[in-house]
């Protein structure tokens, strides 16, 4: 039986004002070394991090370093005007594994598969599109970029994990 009660209840859950939180997001358009369209990476602020949405092809089968880069550059064939990783600090001691790490720009490996592609999503609390809770931000006045290595990073050793060569890259670009 519906009563009058049951009734405002359901209308004030109605139109109560949603809690959730507004995100932003930002997205790069991965290249390989030839400049040819290799995916897409989309970063979703949150409220304590950021979440990214990989979609990569290209790449050998196996697990690849991906790094958030300082610079929105992705100059081929080496990517090296991305710069380093993202950070804070003069003096970058990298690895998700190691006690001293302060490089914001860790992220975990991604795996491809035979066919060369990749999906995947990962969490960093390291760093936010805007600066929020006085992280690192992404959509600084230099950009970031995001970039998939060629081979695994070890999350230890230095300077960036043993992930060799840089594979593919995309300039993040607010959406």
């Amino acid at each position: 039986m519906i009563t009058l009660k049951s009734t405002l209840l359901a209308a004030s859950l109605i139109a109560a004002p949603s809690m959730a939180f507004a995100a932003e997001t930002a997205t790069a358009n991965l290249i390989d070394a030839s400049g040819k369209p290799a995916g897409t990476v989309q970063v979703t602020e949150a409220p304590k991090g950021v979440l990214l949405h990989i979609e990569a092809k290209g790449l050998t089968p196996g697990w690849h370093g991906i790094h958030f880069h300082e610079k929105g550059d992705c100059g081929i064939p080496k990517f090296t005007s991305a710069g380093a990783h993202v950070h804070t600090e003069k003096s970058v001691v990298h690895g998700i594994l190691n006690a001293d790490a302060n490089d914001s720009g860790d992220l975990t490996n991604i795996h491809a598969a035979a066919d060369g592609t990749a999906s995947a999503e990962i969490y960093s609390t390291f760093v936010s599109l805007k600066g929020a809770s006085g992280r690192p931000t992404l959509l600084d006045a230099d950009g970031s970029s995001v970039v998939i290595h060629a081979q695994a990073d070890d999350y230890k050793s230095q300077p960036i994990g043993g992930s060799g060569a840089r594979a593919l890259c995309g300039v993040l670009k607010q959406d």
